[in-house]
């Protein structure tokens, strides 16, 4: 049972994988590779979904990368890798659609952007154009909004129509509106094609928390469309990482989102799949999906004399994260475990018995022995040099004992 209840949306398939209210939160990603360049883009898609990414855009945005689709999917179906791959079009989608059979065939989902498919009466042909290519082939298609690349003419006119109101609304409104008339309007459009509303995504996406947050939240009491939630822009490092967790977080507790994606600057030796491990920790934060099992670490302060629990507790993420793939065969609900790894006794006990299983290791002017706490009570004691490989040797049989039927 979700922990929030999900607003009520359709089901839309992508491929093999269900989104809507009657599915859990779906997570993507976003290559930044030359798609031309097969063998990089292969790779960083294969990293990934490896990471757990559940679905995958490329960028679509010339001949070349258009032609080389069809190798990158058959190469990714033939290694085994079934997971939905989204084509991103901007400007001109429509011709390389129209030209490009074998890749508009093998998408599982094309992303428009209203505001760069066209102006006036071509933006409508060049829109039209993608969603009947997207029903000739049963296509889902997002539409996705953005504030860096909103329709101008919208947007201009109803600055036009607010400016002779006696009270004018801020412009900050105004734009709030273009963003979802601009989503809405396309949708309907789509619909009126013969688009079926369960092939339907929509995403209003702005580089502003509270903005992103304000938009969404009005969109979805305007609208029963399946959502892609994402703060776009983010940044990097710590500032994208906090941005989109709490952005998403406001939604995703409102019942809002059916797919989200984390956009994260680039960096330096920081793997693309570092965006999909921060949607997985969202979501599990937040008790709306388990990925792997939890663990609960101090975080030290003046009675924690040694930092040995700082490497124990990186330690057992790294056994965790290198294990999972043979717990998740081996032990039903495995990811829904809850350790702790603790460095004094001001709150290592407590936490250690809140925990399914925990360790307590000892702080400042306390005896040298660590407790070990298994379903609420103390199950023994270690100490010496070896109460890493103990403990890890003590979790793998707890483990064992308790999921293995």
């Amino acid at each position: 049972m979700e922990v929030f209840p999900k607003r009520k949306t359709p089901t839309v398939q992508i491929g093999n994988v269900f989104l809507g209210s009657n599915y859990p939160v779906v997570i993507q990603s976003m290559t930044d590779t030359p798609t031309a360049d097969v063998e990089k883009t292969l790779a960083q898609v294969k990293e990934l979904i490896d990471a757990g990414s559940e679905m995958v855009r490329l960028t679509i945005n010339d001949d070349t990368a258009a032609r080389v689709i069809p190798t990158i999917i058959k190469t990714l179906r033939d290694k085994g890798y079934l997971t939905p791959i989204i084509g991103d079009f901007h400007f001109n989608g429509h011709t390389l659609l129209n030209k490009h059979t074998e890749c508009a065939r093998l998408l599982d989902k094309y992303r428009i952007n209203p505001g760069n498919v066209g102006k006036g009466e071509r933006h409508d042909e060049n829109f039209s154009a993608i969603v009947k290519i997207a029903i000739e082939h049963n296509k889902a298609v997002r539409i996705g909004v953005n504030w860096g690349s909103l329709d101008q003419e919208l947007l201009t006119d109803l600055m036009d129509k607010n400016a002779r109101l006696k009270e004018p609304k801020e412009a900050k409104e105004v734009t709030y509106e273009a963003m979802i008339q601009s989503a809405l309007t396309n949708a309907r459009l789509a619909e009126n094609l013969g688009l079926p509303k369960n092939k339907i995504v929509l995403s209003v996406k702005m580089s502003i928390l509270q903005d992103m947050v304000t938009v969404y939240s009005r969109l979805a009491k305007e609208c029963d469309y399946a959502l892609h939630l994402g703060l776009t822009e983010a940044g990097g490092d710590v500032q994208g990482i906090s941005s989109s967790s709490a952005a998403l977080a406001i939604l995703l507790e409102q019942g809002i989102g059916d797919t989200i994606r984390v956009s994260l600057t680039p960096e330096p030796n920081i793997p693309r799949s570092r965006e999909v491990e921060v949607c997985k920790a969202i979501l599990q934060a937040m008790g709306l999906r388990y990925f792997k099992p939890s663990v609960t670490s101090c975080p030290g302060c003046g009675r924690t004399s040694s930092n040995y629990f700082q490497y124990l507790a990186k330690d057992i993420n790294e056994h965790i994260i290198r294990q999972m793939p043979v717990w998740k065969k081996q032990y039903k609900g495995v990811e829904k475990l809850k350790i702790a790894v603790m460095g004094c006794v001001v709150n290592g006990p407590g936490e250690s018995r809140h925990a399914d299983i925990g360790i307590s290791l000892p702080g400042t002017s306390e005896t040298p022995i660590a407790p070990v706490y298994a379903d609420g009570q103390q199950l023994t004691t270690l100490k010496g040099d070896h109460i890493k490989e103990e403990f890890i040797g003590i979790l793998e049989n707890y483990i064992k004992q308790k999921l293995g039927k």
